[in-house]
């Protein structure tokens, strides 16, 4: 992602965390990260997130959905070397509304919501929607995934400890870590 258009989604990012009312520091702004997953396909498959604190013991994020926009199925599973028995996550939605997908049984719609062009990456449908206040808990290795709903969606994350570098997307061409072209 070239650098002018990462700092864009950055401003843009920044509106809908004014109208979900969460304030921010000057340098809380300057840390916001753009998640493209390397698949040149941003305004479809992407992520815009804060985070404000990940020690050995916690992880509490903030992320912006823009209208439609998808984070792509993946997992937190346990990581052995680290004695790390997977991420444990709680997802509160602050503005807008979160359509999220979890393992169990496929509730009617959920293959509708795959991203064009994405389809056989996404093969859980069991369907939780969350609006302004709602928040549901994840257990460590539960594969989901998520999308905005028409307005666009703000969440909050709580967590154990988060390895973003460790978490398995299913589909094989993400890469997680962004990056920035001059």
């Amino acid at each position: 992602m070239r650098k002018e258009v990462y700092q864009a989604v950055c401003e843009r990012a920044l509106e809908y965390y004014d109208k979900a009312g969460i304030v921010l520091t000057p340098q809380e702004k300057k840390k916001i990260e753009v998640a493209d997953f390397g698949l040149a396909d941003f305004e479809r498959v992407g992520l815009t997130l804060l985070t404000y604190i990940n020690t050995s013991r916690c992880c509490a994020k903030e992320m912006v959905l823009f209208p439609g926009q998808t984070c792509p199925e993946h997992t937190h599973a346990p990581i052995p070397e680290k004695k790390y028995p997977g991420k444990e996550e709680t997802f509160r939605c602050r503005y807008g509304s979160v359509f999220l997908y979890v393992e169990g049984e496929e509730t009617k719609g959920g293959r509708d919501q795959v991203p064009a062009g994405h389809e056989g990456t996404y093969t859980v449908f069991h369907q939780i929607v969350l609006h302004g206040g709602e928040q549901y808990t994840m257990e460590p290795n539960t594969k989901h995934w998520f999308q905005a709903g028409e307005e666009g969606a703000v969440i909050s994350e709580f967590s154990t400890p988060s390895f973003d570098e460790y978490d398995i997307f299913t589909d094989p061409r993400i890469d997680r870590l962004p990056k920035v072209e001059e």
